[in-house]
């Protein structure tokens, strides 16, 4: 996923519900104090080593609130950053400028941070042959950019919708157990019920059932909370019949030796859930009278 594949409508509606948050009543502080004729430009200052992610949407913001701001990207998405560095320059009017400021750093801070957090996550497992992978648990309404965000940091995207695979969970099963189900009979329903052609993966918790749904034609298997003595036998004994997803209290400390035991996908909800923005910035230049 890149910006050119999220719609105009989609970004326009990310952005005009943000700014409907922040100045729907105005600038007051702003247009007060400055003239609406005082021509400034600013820069977008990076204050803190990681991966660059949203500089495209801040810049739609700034143009949002001004189509007349002149906005110049000097880093592009997906590139490290470091301290000092200039990510983009802004020219325009002064209020303008400071009624889109905040709400560009807050959409250029937390996916830069989720970015950042990401590369983490793939550096870790660099040498093996697993992938890191999100998941659903995002900020509603941010989803897509949380996403475009992962990818940016060298990560792979799980579903974005529930529509997108059949993931058959903890809670599927034991409803389906209630009713005399058992893994390969869940497995056989859901290829039937299903629309054809799409990936099933189904999640287990031992390596009994990892085996029953290789056996049952499973595509990806998710050894959920598996210790890695686990997992490394769940590798074995599917041998390849099925892709193996580890999922579940999954950490950076931990994260290689995950890898290590020859799973091929390893997702975690840190990404989106537990990442830390970014300081990033906005410094004001002296401005001029138009």
């Amino acid at each position: 996923m890149n910006v050119s594949q999220l719609t105009e409508k989609q970004i326009e509606a990310i952005i005009g519900i943000a700014l409907e948050e922040d100045i729907a009543q105005g600038d007051v502080t702003s247009e007060a104090l400055i003239s609406p004729e005082l021509s400034g430009k600013a820069t977008i200052l990076v204050k803190e080593k990681g991966v660059m992610a949203g500089i495209e949407i801040a810049g739609r913001v700034f143009e949002r609130v001004d189509s007349l701001t002149k906005y110049e990207i000097l880093i592009k998405d997906g590139t490290a950053i470091n301290p000092g560095d200039i990510a983009a320059t802004i020219s325009g009017s002064v209020v303008s400028i400071l009624k889109a400021e905040r709400t560009a750093l807050n959409f250029l801070q937390r996916l830069s941070g989720i970015a950042t957090l990401t590369a983490k996550y793939t550096a870790k497992v660099k040498g093996t042959d697993a992938k890191i992978y999100d998941t659903r648990k995002t900020t509603p309404g941010l989803r897509l950019l949380e996403k475009y965000a992962v990818k940016m940091g060298g990560g792979t995207n799980h579903r974005i919708s529930l529509g997108d695979a059949i993931l058959i969970k903890d809670n599927h099963i034991a409803a389906l157990r209630a009713q005399g189900l058992n893994i390969k009979d869940i497995i056989v329903k859901a290829r039937r019920e299903a629309p054809a052609g799409m990936n099933l993966e189904i999640e287990v918790t031992n390596i009994q059932e990892a085996e029953e749904a290789a056996n049952a034609g499973a595509d990806i298997i998710m050894l959920d909370n598996m210790n890695l003595q686990d997992m490394a036998n769940a590798v074995k004994s599917v041998a390849g019949r099925a892709k193996l997803e580890a999922s579940g209290n999954v950490t950076l400390e931990n994260v290689r030796k995950v890898a290590e035991t020859g799973v091929d996908i390893i997702s975690t909800g840190q990404l989106t859930h537990s990442y830390t923005s970014l300081d990033i910035s906005l410094e004001m230049a002296a401005p001029t009278l138009i």
